[in-house]
Order: C-alpha cells, then sequence, then structure tokens
C-alpha cells in the first residue's frame, strides 16, 4: 500500500500523481488500482492533443507501481521487446485501427470508449526479437540526450532571466564610466502610439507610412508600420508581450508601437520587459482580465546609464538570447529527428 501512485501523462508518460496533481488523489482507498511490475506497459485511452487515441508507455523507474485500473495494463509475451511496443505506439500508426472501435465520443473523464477486448485486437507488425532490441538502444540514446538537452535548455533560460534581473538591480555592475544611472518616464525616451488611434497623426507626419489591408482607407484595425520600433501587446492573451520590430510590420488597434526612440532599443526592451508585467498586474484588471492602457506605458518608471553602458548592457543581452535560441533550435531538430525515425522505420 505505500507503493507510488502513479498516472499517465500523453507528454511525459509516467508521473507520481503528486507530481501531477499537486497531491495522491487515490487516498486510502486503492481497490481501484492496479499492481504494476517493472516492464509492465498500461494504455491510457484518454484522448488529448499530443495523443487524440490514447497512449501506451512501459513502467521503467519503479519496480512497482500502483496505476489507475481504468488503464488497460498488460505484459510483453516472450520474444516481444515491451519497449518497442511503446515507441510503436508512438509513432501513431495504430490510430486507425483505435478509432474503429470507439463506440461514442469521449466520456466526461476524457476516456475514450474502448474496452479491454477490443484493444488487444489491433495489429501489429514486428520485426524479430534481435531488431527490436536494437531500436531500443536507439531509441534510449536519442530519449536520453533529448533529456539533457532539455534541462540544459531549462537551466539557460533561468540563467538568462536571473542575469538580466541582476543588470536592472544594479547588482551586476558595468562600471564602464562614473555616470550615475537616471530615472525618466518611459515617454522621455520614446514616442508612444497605437495602429488605430494615433493613425490619421503619423500620416500626416508624412514619415510613419500606415496601410490598411482592408479596400477602404483606415477603416480596419490593423495598419503597417515603418520601423525600427518595439511593440507591446495591449490585451489579450498575449497582453504584455513585446517583439523588436524592423522594416515593416502589422501594428493593431491594441498594439502599442514605441518609435522615435532616444535610447538603445535592445537595453530599452528588456528594461520594460523587467519593469511592465508588475504594473500590468497591479493597475490593469477588470475582473480576472488584464489590460495596459496608454497612461501606464508613458508613466514607465525607467532607470537609465550612459549611452556606453547601454550599448554594452544590450550586447550582454543579445548574446544571453543567442545561447538560448541556439540550444532552442538543438532541442527542436533532436524532437523533428525522432519524429521523423518514428514514422520511417516501423511499417
Amino acid at each position: 500500500m505505500n507503493l507510488p501512485v502513479l498516472t499517465i501523462s500523453a507528454k511525459q508518460g509516467w508521473m507520481t500523481q503528486s507530481n501531477r496533481f499537486s497531491s495522491i488523489i487515490a487516498g486510502a482507498e486503492k481497490k481501484k488500482y492496479t499492481l504494476l511490475k517493472k516492464g509492465n506497459l498500461s494504455y491510457n485511452h484518454g484522448n488529448s492533443k499530443i495523443a487524440p487515441f490514447g497512449t501506451v508507455f512501459m513502467l521503467k523507474t519503479y519496480s512497482e507501481a500502483l496505476v489507475p485500473k481504468v488503464y488497460h495494463s498488460f505484459k510483453a509475451k516472450k520474444d516481444i521487446n515491451p519497449y518497442f511496443l511503446e515507441v510503436y505506439f508512438q509513432t501513431r500508426k495504430m490510430d486507425p485501427q483505435l478509432r474503429k472501435y470507439i463506440s461514442s465520443s469521449a466520456r466526461m473523464d476524457g476516456l475514450l470508449n474502448i474496452t479491454y477486448s477490443w484493444f488487444e485486437q489491433v495489429r501489429l507488425f514486428l520485426p524479430n526479437i534481435e531488431e527490436q532490441n536494437k531500436l531500443e538502444k536507439l531509441f534510449d540514446i536519442l530519449n536520453k540526450h533529448i533529456e539533457l538537452q532539455q534541462r540544459k535548455l531549462k537551466l539557460i533560460k533561468l540563467f538568462e532571466k536571473e542575469a538580466i534581473k541582476q543588470v536592472y538591480n544594479h547588482k551586476l555592475k558595468f562600471n564602464f564610466d562614473k555616470l550615475e544611472w537616471q530615472k525618466v518616464m518611459l515617454k522621455e525616451l520614446a514616442h508612444i502610439s497605437t495602429g488605430k488611434l494615433d493613425a490619421n497623426a503619423m500620416i500626416k507626419n508624412g514619415k510613419y507610412d500606415f496601410y490598411t489591408s482592408g479596400i477602404k482607407k483606415y477603416k480596419t484595425d490593423t495598419f503597417k508600420f515603418n520601423g525600427p520600433a518595439i511593440t507591446i501587446a495591449g490585451n489579450g492573451a498575449t497582453v504584455g508581450f513585446m517583439h523588436i520590430a524592423d522594416g515593416k510590420f502589422n501594428a493593431y488597434q491594441r498594439t502599442y508601437v514605441l518609435f522615435k526612440l532616444k535610447c538603445n532599443r535592445t537595453f530599452l526592451f528588456y528594461e520594460i520587459q523587467e519593469k511592465l508585467p508588475a504594473k500590468i498586474h497591479s493597475e490593469s484588471r477588470t475582473g480576472n482580465i488584464p489590460y495596459i492602457v496608454k497612461e501606464m506605458l508613458t508613466d514607465l518608471e525607467i532607470e537609465i546609464p550612459s549611452i556606453f553602458v547601454q550599448n554594452n548592457i544590450a550586447h550582454y543581452e543579445t548574446y544571453l538570447k543567442n545561447i538560448t535560441i541556439l540550444n532552442e533550435r538543438k532541442v527542436d531538430t533532436l524532437l523533428k529527428l525522432k519524429q521523423f525515425l518514428l514514422q520511417n522505420m516501423f511499417i
């Protein structure tokens, strides 16, 4: 009764209930759980975006564990590598067969109506045990490499975030000159506009060219703006999302555009990114919906050093960001390689 209680995540595989749900939902009543031993498998017939027809995972980490009885649990017969079965199901080649057995839509708990007897009917194309074992070694090496790269990326992102935070808390000193950092309002460092409200004034100015994608001129909420600039999403799910823009880009009605900058753009980008979230959280909620009004930006207090120090800090931040991007691409490449192998190494 003291065995770990596990659940299956389509994305991460086996997880303890305490890690996934912040508590063990089984409680003292564990009659509805199956004893699974190392090397045994379970089919979670719950639908998700990643695995719409369920997924299979083999127990590797524990010698024994308790798993929900609603899972279809089983063990591989002689001359069948259980890990091969797990990988085979990841190819999604079983989906057409599983789809035929669904008698109705998913239940309220998300489980598909695929019975154990129907699950037993699915057909697989298996190579000999030697080839199955070789495939296990290949995917085991690849999965471990992906896991290490993902852990490395997570640490790099934490380091990047903390390093930038230290810069703007002045704990990491950039003593290139003796000038003190000055506190100014954001409106002193940039012109601030939205895609629609100030469009006419900027068109008359003649320097900033706005367009609409519609037939009627200036009647839509979307305009195109000539950079360089910084854009900030004003509301919705991406409120506060920032982007450094060059060339022509869309400026929506609720997108704030910062242009005619009087300081280093990259430096200003990270300074706003460091201070704006707290302001959004404390000042902008109507019910549970966060938003940005123009005054929140114009009156945002910014600390700036000399332009020489700004340029050096911006260079440092760009260097950190490029390292993160490089490692994100490595992880993405490995995941694509795994997907390619899954689709091409199995019949």
